[in-house]
């Protein structure tokens, strides 16, 4: 069905030709519709019925405007953080991959010849610069976390992995002791001249990319009267390093 769309008159200026132009541009669309009422069948060997007004009353049943539509499938002609390596055929929405994927060249339609064009060489030795789509995202998301390292104020304690991670999962991420790597000289307390001092540790992300994550010490007690101040948004205040060359 054409749908015609009608724009308003323009009418000319006073002394210059006082006429009227319109703009007609039709879309092509398509609406699915049902009759509420049936007329029903005429008898065969009689004229057909007259409708009434009321088989002229349609319910909509689809318009193909507001149908949503399925995801395409598409070859990456380079690595695309968060979506795939190259060669890989990945399904996204159509805008999107038009948009984002398409124009600018990250991307080609899927085709026996783009596939075959793209496709990993498992012959050739090619350096992996990372180790899934999402690696890189999660580099940069650690490295703009300044993670806390609750410890207590009242008992003796060296910083191993294991409290790294810890305070990583209640942060929402989950590490291995394999891939944390500490500073080379201890942090031992408890020590007031470390409070809120940051030192970096290296987190390895599948064994192939590392990311840097900053951490800083605060001293908690279980006893209320000797707690230290609350400190808000401790992230923002300034920071001294635990080591000089950090």
């Amino acid at each position: 069905m054409l749908k015609t769309l009608l724009s308003a008159h323009r009418v000319c200026l006073p002394g210059i030709l006082g006429a009227s132009s319109t703009n007609i541009q039709q879309t092509r669309n398509t609406f699915v519709l049902k009759r509420r009422w049936p007329p029903g069948n005429h008898k065969k060997n009689e004229p057909p019925k007259k409708f009434r007004p009321k088989h002229f009353v349609y319910d909509l049943i689809e318009d193909t405007e507001t149908k949503k539509r399925s995801d395409i499938e598409v070859v990456l002609t380079t690595f695309v953080e968060g979506v795939g390596q190259k060669g890989d055929v990945v399904s996204v929405k159509p805008r999107w991959a038009h948009n984002n994927l398409l124009l600018p060249g990250l991307a080609v339609y899927k085709t026996e010849k783009n596939i075959e064009m793209y496709k990993k060489d498992a012959d050739a030795i090619e350096e992996v610069e990372h180790s899934s789509p999402y690696a890189q995202r999660t580099i940069n998301m650690i490295h703009t976390l300044v993670l806390p390292i609750i410890m207590n104020k009242d008992h003796p304690w060296v910083i191993e992995k294991w409290h790294i991670r810890a305070s990583l999962r209640k942060a929402g991420y989950y590490a291995t002791d394999e891939s944390i790597t500490l500073p080379e000289t201890p942090i031992e307390g408890p020590d007031l001249s470390l409070e809120n001092k940051q030192f970096d540790v290296q987190i390895k992300i599948n064994g192939l990319e590392t990311a840097t994550l900053k951490c800083r010490v605060h001293h908690w007690s279980t006893d209320p009267v000797g707690r230290l101040p609350y400190v808000p948004e401790y992230w923002k205040t300034p920071m001294d390093p635990l080591f000089p060359r950090e």
